[in-house]
């Protein structure tokens, strides 16, 4: 089913840059969490961070380069706080402020990892994993995983938001434009963290990151070949979510906006793709994880809405 969103923009940040950009200079500090390192499977690790309380459990997904310092994840762990839900917050492998031990990494397809922590939170809250929220990679993700779960995910209910549904869309997109700006960023971020990994270490790519220009030539030199893709098609065409949304058996909120600078109107499913168990809420506006709205005031939209459809 696909809807049209109740959300409106603040007059003054109708502009879908200025949509996904407010947010960010405007970020607050997060609550206090407890920490926890997870050895996974394969001997790696990546990092939780817990947020206590007596309610039903919701497990939390980043985007690319996120971490619990992201301005959506202070807003929603505490929004969530305040309407008494435990909260674990995952963080993708080397996101938790030190790089991971293996040379693969994290990408928008690699479902094995969520699995991990599902059934890593649920043993050590002694409670089923009630809600789960997905930000943009995070999103494509769990909408991915849901759909390769299908009737056997334990889930209740699911939200993302900002979802990058079909990836060469959005690497052809961020290419364009102003989104040049969030590339040239997150390129900037990914670099960082490939240098840090391997500033003790040798890397098994011969490939000088400084020349990567685009997410297309870094996920073909990079994403693809540490995780065992044949080339940047294979990975996308393999890890985007929008052929798994059928599939998907849990009640799911997708947010999304027309506008969002990360990715083409054309990316949006339509609604024979999408199984009877989805929503589709559409807005015209609300940029890349922004949806500020207000009359004065900026208000942030997003987490009142999630809370909304997850009670």
């Amino acid at each position: 089913m696909i809807i049209k969103s109740s959300f409106r923009p603040l007059w003054w940040l109708r502009n879908p840059h200025l949509q996904t950009v407010w947010p960010l200079l405007t970020k607050k500090n997060p609550p206090a969490g407890r920490k926890e390192c997870l050895t996974l499977p394969d001997g790696d690790f990546l990092d939780l961070v817990w947020f206590d309380a007596k309610g039903p459990l919701v497990i939390i997904l980043h985007g690319l380069e996120g971490s619990i310092d992201s301005h959506y994840a202070a807003a929603m762990t505490q929004a969530l706080q305040a309407s008494g839900y435990q909260t674990c917050f995952m963080h993708f492998r080397g996101c938790g402020g030190k790089p991971n031990k293996l040379n693969r990494s994290y990408h928008s397809g690699e479902t094995e990892d969520l699995s991990s922590v599902i059934a890593h939170a649920e043993k050590a809250s002694g409670k089923p994993i009630y809600a789960a929220i997905g930000y943009s990679l995070g999103g494509n993700v769990l909408l991915k995983w849901l759909g390769e779960q299908g009737e056997q995910s334990t889930i209740q209910c699911a939200v993302t938001v900002s979802v990058p549904y079909v990836l060469s869309d959005a690497a052809k997109r961020m290419n364009q434009g102003l989104s040049k700006i969030y590339q040239n960023y997150l390129l900037t971020k990914l670099r960082q963290s490939y240098q840090q990994k391997y500033q003790h270490k040798t890397s098994p790519l011969n490939v000088d990151i400084n020349q990567l220009k685009d997410f297309a030539s870094f996920d073909d030199q990079i994403t693809a070949p540490l995780h065992r893709f044949k080339d940047s098609e294979e990975y996308y065409r393999l890890s985007s979510s929008r052929q798994y949304l059928k599939n998907i058996a849990t009640p799911t909120l997708l947010i999304h906006s027309k506008d969002d600078p990360f990715m083409f109107e054309t990316t949006i499913p339509d609604e024979k793709e999408l199984s009877p168990s989805i929503t589709l809420e559409i807005a015209n506006n609300g940029g890349h994880v922004g949806f500020i709205s207000g009359t004065l005031k900026p208000q942030r939209w997003l987490e009142q809405r999630i809370i909304e459809f997850i009670q």
